[in-house]
């Protein structure tokens, strides 16, 4: 594969536990083989947020949706944030090139939240969205509730069980997207 997966960090909240859960992706793609890159939403370019941008791209800007562009699909990380995702998450997408930037696009999905259901609904709520946007979603989803238990100090994974579903959603998502582009 020469395309990377583009594993997104979906918040740009300092100290986030889904960069620490892209991160854990991020190992459990490159002990695979995979090529992936990541990307968090701190990162996003501060004139994302110009009203001006949605009209005129910056360099930054354009820099940011090649990386999605480019990649073989990708592969969100989505905390819940008040029974939904983040808003700058939505804002993201909304400043994303249309419609080649998800237009048959491979994504997976890994919900991530303090409370027991995982961020089940971020990721149900975004699923609608990127299938509006005709995205070829991946059935395969992974949700850590109660996430602060489920790291240790360093960002690890507690439970080797769930590194290992981690691990293997991986997988099959790489091969998912590599079969879409064949």
């Amino acid at each position: 594969m020469s395309k990377p997966v583009l594993i997104i960090s979906g918040t740009n909240r300092p100290d986030a536990n889904a960069l620490r859960i892209a991160n854990v992706l991020l190992g459990h793609y490159r002990a695979a083989g995979v090529a992936a890159d990541l990307f968090s939403l701190a990162d996003m370019p501060r004139e994302c947020f110009d009203p001006g941008a949605y009209a005129h791209k910056s360099p930054a800007i354009v820099a940011m949706q090649d990386r999605v562009v480019a990649s073989v699909g990708l592969h969100l990380v989505v905390p819940e944030y008040n029974g939904s995702f983040p808003g700058v998450l939505k804002y993201f997408i909304d400043m994303l090139r249309f419609p080649e930037s998800f237009e048959r696009k491979p994504v997976a999905f890994v919900g991530e939240a303090a409370g027991a259901w995982g961020a089940l609904r971020s990721v149900e709520q975004l699923q609608l969205i990127f299938g509006y946007r005709n995205a070829h979603i991946f059935p395969e989803r992974v949700f850590i509730p109660r996430v602060r238990e489920a790291l240790d100090a360093e960002g690890r994974l507690v439970s080797n069980e769930l590194d290992q579903r981690l691990a293997a959603q991986a997988k099959g998502f790489a091969e998912f997207a590599v079969s879409l582009a064949s």
